[in-house]
């Protein structure tokens, strides 16, 4: 059982929105292989895991999105900490909008689009 989550128990959105069989790509963090994750599997047939080797960055869509972010982040000079959060965040949220970049994140790992 997941005791903390922001979506309400049996309504992870992206089961709810999705049809057919979900895949999930992520790294090998412990947190990825713990007990609340293994229970979660079970109780929904169509959800399946794949886990990425140890330490394989260049098979993970996510640098592609830290890359675009520090590229457009370089050059900033913000005057302090908070400046700099928001800075980061717009930049993520640009990204987070423009599906070509999201695509091409993907693409850059070479990993086959089903």
């Amino acid at each position: 059982m997941v005791l903390k989550t922001w979506a309400p128990r049996g309504r992870t959105p992206v089961l709810r929105h999705l049809r057919g069989h979900v895949i999930v790509i992520w790294d090998n963090a412990s947190i990825h292989r713990g007990k609340p994750v293994r229970e979660m599997c079970r109780s929904f047939a169509r959800l399946h895991l794949v886990a990425l080797p140890p330490y394989a960055p260049e098979l993970n869509p996510d640098e592609g999105v830290w890359s675009l972010a520090k590229a457009s982040l370089a050059n900033g000079r913000p005057d302090d900490v908070e400046e700099l959060d928001i800075h980061l965040d717009e930049t993520l949220e640009r990204i987070r909008r423009s599906p070509s970049k999201l695509r091409s994140c993907v693409h850059r790992t070479g990993l086959p689009l089903f």
